[in-house]
């Protein structure tokens, strides 16, 4: 079990590492980190990052970023169905009938007197042959006679009717063709090409904004997780020492130069710190775990954090004026093109509403092949010496006789002439959209010029904390110092060493909250100008100067 463990441990590891590494990979050159990911030995199951390999990560594996992609490629899919509208369209079509019982088309109108009449021509055809013909034994016959030696000589040949009282019956029909149209002008098909190359431009601005979101959602979350992680280091070494105070008061009471309650107090002491540092590691996991969801990797990974939390560049906003800081996010804020663009985007709309009021056009051709099959192919053949006397052929299922093409072009206009004022509702409804944009375009252009201004000025109140914290540090580091030499010297008890450890650590992680509190307002501020992510905003704000 123990092996088991170890090897279940170790595949973790090395799918963590894969996993990163695939990641890294599927960024684009200029976003790869500078700074490699430190290699974990097979022993250790827990994923080392840094802060620009968090970020790197986050970009492709974060859930909100995911779905801001996917909307853009779904948009993209929308421009190529909108363009298709445009495009020539075919069809294919086949079918078959089976017809059970058909009416006789002519059945109660005098059509039927023509085919009977039919028969009225063979029979004078033969009379005047036989008047004319020299052979004595060729004599004109009656109607009656002759239809009477018609079917008897039929009947020898086997021939007999199956059609009934319908002549018209057939009871296989097949239809099969191609259908062609083409627009030739549709004023909605190209408004909805329009509409959706701007819902593309649309949701391109808004997964840019999403990045930048997540940048600055992953720079709090790692830079709480190194505050949680300094802290509960702290923590652990007043802990430590609050342990040696204890020890060295009881040792102190043993030899009765200290009464008890000093080691009372110091157990007291020791026991609150323990229960705090029980806290801090718990919000330290909780920190990390947090993070984690931010990348969009398991939970259930290891991580462990490479860096410190630092205050490197900390005058590099601070020489920005509020003007120049809003110019800037006005150029850079994707929203703010987003919030133009879904005012276009409207005005599409209304006009796709209006190409309503106007005709379309498109032009088609149809191509058809008929197919009219009778169940008995035979037909009656008549010997054109002797008219009583017949013979049956038999024709193939394809026959030319069964089969016909049909060809036909043209042109198609449609035009709504009246609705019942639907569209004109339409418009209006339309145009309060377009006036609803309008207000949010302005709504969120007054809160980025408030956001803007917020940001530089907690940065500028997070530059004073920590130049006030770091004199904190200095003067506890000094009192620290004091309170150990009292202590050598034997003029002062441990408990007020122990005082001045408690200030030193306080003021220690009072100093790292203001860091932590600093590198947040200065990630806030790049969010807020609309940074986009792995630009020096340092460079950016140099190059807006060069160019005024």
């Amino acid at each position: 079990m123990l092996r088991l463990s170890r090897f279940r441990r170790r595949l973790r590891a090395w799918r963590g590492l894969a996993l990163v590494a695939c990641l890294l990979a599927a960024l684009p050159a200029g976003r790869a980190s500078s700074q490699p990911i430190e290699r974990i030995s097979p022993s250790d199951d827990a994923l080392v990052l840094t802060l620009d390999e968090a970020l790197q990560i986050a970009l492709v594996q974060n859930y909100d970023v995911r779905n801001a992609r996917l909307d853009v490629r779904n948009a993209d899919a929308q421009v190529r169905e909108a363009w298709g509208g445009v495009m020539p369209q075919v069809d294919a079509s086949a079918s078959y009938t089976r017809n059970l019982k058909s009416p006789n088309p002519f059945a109660g109108s005098d059509a039927g007197g023509l085919f009977g009449a039919l028969g009225f021509v063979d029979w004078l055809a033969y009379n005047e042959q036989a008047r004319t013909d020299e052979d004595p034994e060729s004599d004109p016959l009656p109607f009656s006679e002759f239809f009477e030696r018609q079917q008897e000589g039929r009947r020898e040949a086997g021939i007999t009717s199956s059609s009934g009282s319908n002549p018209f019956f057939v009871p296989n029909q097949f239809q099969s063709g191609i259908s062609v149209s083409q627009t030739l002008y549709n004023g909605q098909a190209f408004a909805a090409i329009r509409a959706a190359e701007q819902l593309k431009e649309l949701n391109q601005r808004a997964l840019d904004r999403q990045e930048q979101l997540i940048v600055d959602q992953v720079r709090r979350a790692f830079y709480q997780a190194l505050l949680a992680q300094q802290q509960a280091a702290i923590t652990a070494q007043s802990v430590e020492r609050a342990r040696n105070t204890v020890r060295e008061v009881t040792l102190q009471v043993r030899q009765g130069v200290a009464p008890k309650f000093q080691r009372l107090s110091a157990e007291v002491q020791l026991a609150n710190l323990e229960t705090q540092l029980i806290q801090v590691t718990n919000a330290a996991a909780t920190a990390l775990d947090n993070l984690k969801l931010t990348l969009g990797i398991p939970i259930e990974q290891p991580l462990r954090l490479r860096g410190d939390l630092e205050d490197e560049d900390r005058g590099a906003y601070l020489s920005i004026s509020a003007e120049d800081a809003l110019r800037i996010a006005l150029e850079q804020r994707p929203d703010l093109k987003q919030a133009a663009l879904n005012v276009q985007l409207r005005e599409v709309d209304k006009n796709l509403t209006r190409a309503q009021f106007f005709p379309t056009l498109s032009a088609f051709a149809n191509f058809n092949y008929v197919g009219s099959v009778p169940d008995n192919r035979s037909y009656v053949i008549s010997d054109p010496d002797d008219p009583f006397t017949f013979s049956r052929g038999e024709r193939g299922f394809f026959s030319q006789s069964y089969w016909n093409p049909s060809i036909s072009a043209g042109l198609r206009l449609s035009w709504n002439l009246f609705n019942g004022f639907q569209t004109s509702a339409q418009m209006q409804q339309r145009q309060i959209a377009i006036d609803r944009a309008v207000t949010a375009q302005e709504q969120l252009l007054q809160s980025v010029q408030l956001e803007v201004t917020q940001a530089l000025r907690d940065l500028q109140a997070a530059q004073r904390r920590i130049l006030s914290q770091e004199q904190n540090v200095d003067r506890a580091a000094l009192n620290y110092e004091y309170a150990l030499a009292r202590l050598r010297e034997g003029v002062a008890s441990p408990l007020e060493e122990r005082e001045a450890s408690e200030q030193l650590d306080q003021a220690r992680l009072n100093h790292l909250q203001a860091v932590h509190d600093y590198l947040v307002a200065r990630s806030a501020f790049e969010r807020a100008v609309g940074l986009p992510p792995f630009q020096s905003a340092a460079s950016r704000f140099q190059l807006t100067r060069l160019d005024d």
